[in-house]
């Protein structure tokens, strides 16, 4: 185990290299498993929810090799069979239940454990639910796992209670291989929707309307090997440019889609960063003084919740009182109590937070999940004259931020890593 030390007061300066998107690579790997020859994928980040999804895909029994570059892996899922999953790697991340979708497409059954990941608040997967029995699976509830079966999967109009970006990616697995035509209605929109219709289409799959509130699907009868680039971490993207404005420092953030990031974009304008758009970069000037504003985090194209956490540390620092309201998710705010260990004037009101402005102090915290690991990043670097901030928990940073302290030590920030001593 090993702890985050960081050393405050640097304005980071600097180019940032943005890795593939990390919400999108837990979602293709999967996908790769339902074609019958070799995928390769290119721009995929080093991160442990990666490396325990090639552990999973062994155990399934596809071949998984690093390949050329560092940053594309080969998966050759040829031999593979429909093994019971219910324990083991599967509960450690959520993205495991896209093995759901991507198994029962291609083999018609799937058993897989109810995956585990960040516990900020539950999140059911009754819509996955209810588009698997729509397309003709039985579903069963075994001891903590989830069995699925079906004799032939057929396509079938299926509307969405909520906007589920899970939910939306396992049925169009799915109904990738089903018989006949499937609608996914009040899809949802991300842009790693996207990516996983990019690289399903380049399988063979016929899919239209992603990024859409509407996804067509015509079924097909195999999938076959492509290669394909998985797009900018647009996440990890907007965390960069947070810290840029935090530390009034002056980064330009590279290899990124600049559309992805727009709302994220508008509220350091609001608040009075410099931004300067390129074709494939975004460059955040920060300034000495920030106005407060109001964030509201909404499925995209709206402020992501996974940025609301990195932003509220920010808001510590402008002049004056910010609310931040998730509309997303109820209580993503483990991350409050330990920015208030370090200073910070904040109070949650139901699904919003109140942000008074002020100074932060080094002190020990722990994070909580992936994004609430980011705020305090965040506002460990905005501590004064060099304080240095212990962070724990970095299992959870280490799932979402590929070379983390090598990208902030070249931005010029004090950040190293320790052993955590058990005594």
């Amino acid at each position: 185990m090993e702890k985050l030390m960081i050393a405050g007061g640097r304005p980071l300066r600097g180019t940032v290299q943005i890795s593939g998107a990390k919400n999108s690579a837990v979602a293709l790997l999967p996908a790769s498993l339902m074609a019958e020859t070799p995928v390769l994928l290119d721009n995929l980040p080093h991160l442990s929810d990666v490396e325990t999804l090639n552990d999973i895909m062994r155990e399934l029994g596809a071949v998984v090799t690093w390949e050329g570059s560092e940053d594309t892996l080969r998966i050759d899922a040829s031999a593979m069979k429909p093994i019971p999953m219910p324990n083991g790697n599967v509960k450690k991340l959520r993205a495991s239940y896209y093995l759901m979708g991507a198994l029962l497409g291609r083999f018609g059954e799937a058993v897989i454990g109810l995956p585990g990941g960040c516990n900020f608040e539950p999140r059911p997967i009754d819509q996955h639910i209810k588009g698997f029995e729509a397309l003709g699976a039985r579903v069963y509830h075994e001891g903590g796992a989830i069995r699925l079966q079906a004799k032939e999967l057929r396509g079938a109009r299926i509307y969405l209670d909520v906007v589920s970006v899970g939910a939306t990616i396992n049925i169009m697995l799915a109904a990738s291989r089903a018989k006949g035509l499937t609608l996914i209605e009040n899809a949802a929109k991300e842009p790693e929707i996207i990516d996983v219709a990019t690289l399903l289409n380049a399988m063979g799959a016929r899919i239209k309307g992603a990024g859409t509130e509407t996804i067509r699907i015509e079924g097909v009868d195999s999938l076959h090997g492509c290669r394909h680039s998985i797009i900018p971490d647009r996440i990890q993207a907007g965390t960069y440019m947070i810290m840029a404005a935090a530390t009034r420092g002056d980064v330009v953030v590279d290899n990124i889609i600049p559309k992805h990031l727009e709302a994220v974009t508008a509220k350091l304008q609001e608040m009075g960063a410099h931004i300067y758009e390129m074709d494939e970069s975004i460059r955040v000037v920060g300034q000495p003084i920030y106005q407060p504003v109001d964030v509201k985090a909404l499925v995209y194209p709206g402020f992501a919740t996974d940025l609301q956490s990195p932003m509220t540390s920010l808001l510590t620092q402008t002049n004056g009182t910010s609310v931040l309201t998730d509309h997303v998710y109820n209580h993503r705010f483990k991350h409050v109590p330990e920015l208030v260990r370090m200073g910070a004037k904040i109070k949650v009101e139901g699904r919003s937070a109140v942000i008074e402005g002020g100074m932060l102090s080094p002190a020990k915290v722990k994070a909580a999940d992936l994004r609430a690991g980011a705020a305090l990043v965040v506002a460990a670097l905005t501590v004064p004259n060099g304080g240095v901030t212990e962070i724990t928990g970095l299992e959870y940073i280490d799932r979402g931020y590929d070379r983390l302290v090598e990208n902030l030590r070249k931005l010029g920030a004090e950040v190293w890593r320790e052993p955590v001593r058990l005594d």
